[in-house]
């Protein structure tokens, strides 16, 4: 079961994906998180934020629209009420960061090079946050190629980019990232959506439009990653409607090197441990050595 993603050694490939299970406190009463691959924490920033007004959830069918907008206590709360208590596991911990502009990711990148995590992950690619240019980073090409170069340079942490499907060609923006340093893509953040209130004629979230997750997105994912995979060298985590290790393991064939499990921790916390044992189980069952065997398996 075990993996590598660039520098990352995983005992499984199954990680929780940020911003689903806070910073691990409250799902820790339900799950043995040294169990699981690795925590992608909920992204932190440079200062506090308290992110956008609520409604901030709102359920569609097969999926769920949040608005949140990068709640946090600030790299500083981070360093000193959060990341203690995730040093406690044995498992790598990669922290999610976004900044208002490409200094700030350089230097939360500064102030996380020796505290103790197994890397970084860039959200670039957050539909909840509006940018004074009207888009997100990861929907440039040079933006991304020029904000991953400036954070390679600062730090040796293996870097992870979280990449957007609000894009026309996805493959650009990764071998962008891929040929600026980063060592890991994850695939994919939100795809932009709004639900509306009948009753109301009112928007179902304060911030109006939200980011879409769950298992309708799910197939638009998994074209998204099998496309990718063909274009870039470096590994892919994916993610997007990971509900059971049937889907997981969908991923894996498609070319994705470990999988994040993000909205199904909000149904069932225990779901992240069934999709383990799940792909275990069914590498026995087939005979297979390692489940590295399985990436980019699939047969056409």
């Amino acid at each position: 079961m075990s993996t590598r993603l660039g520098g990352i050694e995983l005992k499984n490939p199954v990680l929780l994906a940020s911003g689903t299970f806070a910073y691990a406190e409250e799902i820790s009463q339900w799950v043995d998180l040294n169990r699981v691959g690795g925590l992608i924490t909920k992204t932190i920033t440079l200062k506090p934020r308290a992110g956008n007004p609520p409604p901030r959830l709102a359920e569609t069918p097969c999926g769920l629209l949040n608005a949140i907008g990068l709640e946090n206590p600030g790299i500083e709360g981070f360093l000193k009420s959060k990341l203690p208590f995730l040093l406690r596991f044995k498992v790598p911990i990669i922290v999610s960061i976004a900044g208002e502009d490409k200094q700030e990711y350089v230097e939360l990148a500064r102030k996380l090079q020796r505290e103790g995590v197994a890397g970084l992950e860039l959200n670039i690619s957050c539909p909840n946050i509006a940018r004074k240019e009207g888009r997100m980073i990861s929907q440039d090409e040079k933006a991304t190629y020029s904000l991953t170069r400036a954070v390679r340079r600062e730090t040796s942490l293996p870097l992870v980019v979280k990449l957007s499907p609000n894009v026309g060609d996805i493959s650009a923006i990764a071998k962008s990232a891929e040929e600026a340093g980063a060592d890991i893509l994850s695939l994919v953040n939100t795809f932009l959506g709004m639900a509306i209130d009948i009753d109301r004629r009112k928007p179902k979230l304060g911030n109006v439009i939200g980011g879409l997750s769950g298992p309708a997105i799910k197939p638009l994912v998994l074209r998204a990653v099998y496309e990718v995979a063909q274009e870039v060298k470096i590994p892919i985590i994916g993610m997007g409607g990971i509900m059971r290790w049937q889907d997981a393991l969908e991923f894996i064939l498609a070319g994705a090197s470990a999988v994040a499990v993000g909205t199904a921790n909000l149904i069932n916390p225990l779901y992240v441990v069934e999709i383990i044992e799940g792909l275990k189980g069914y590498l026995q069952k087939e005979g297979i050595g390692n489940i590295e065997e399985l990436r980019a398996g699939l047969e056409e």
